[in-house]
């Protein structure tokens, strides 16, 4: 019974460690903020869903992404970009190294849909 109650205390403080982890993480797609964005990538939240299933990105071009929660609490985590963005708005610009499918997916505990609440974004 302790090592339930133990594992259980672990994951809510991983959960809470997750979703207050600071603004944008940097990242080896070459977040940078010197460099103009050739391209742009809006990104909206609502409650339990993203506006698109797929964004795509190409490899080695600037872009700037800026995520919108326009209902709900939420943010975004691209852990395979090493990127993170949340509030009403945020943004960073970005230089995608590797070309593939990276999940998107809420870093907010927005509630009951929020683990439905993923996408993805792919560098082609």
């Amino acid at each position: 019974m302790k090592k339930i109650v133990a594992f259980l205390m672990s994951s809510v403080l991983l959960l809470v460690l997750a979703a207050c982890g600071s603004g944008s993480a940097s990242n080896s797609s070459a977040e940078v903020s010197h460099v103009k964005p050739e391209a742009e990538l809006v990104i909206e939240a609502t409650n339990y869903t993203f506006d698109q299933n797929e964004y795509h990105l190409k490899k080695d071009v600037p872009v700037k992404i800026t995520f919108k929660s326009s209902e709900g609490n939420h943010g975004m985590l691209v852990p395979g970009l090493k990127l993170q963005l949340k509030g009403k708005e945020d943004s960073a610009v970005i230089i995608p190294k590797e070309t593939g499918e990276f999940e998107l997916s809420c870093s907010v505990m927005c509630g009951t849909g929020h683990s439905a609440m993923i996408s993805k974004i792919i560098v082609e």
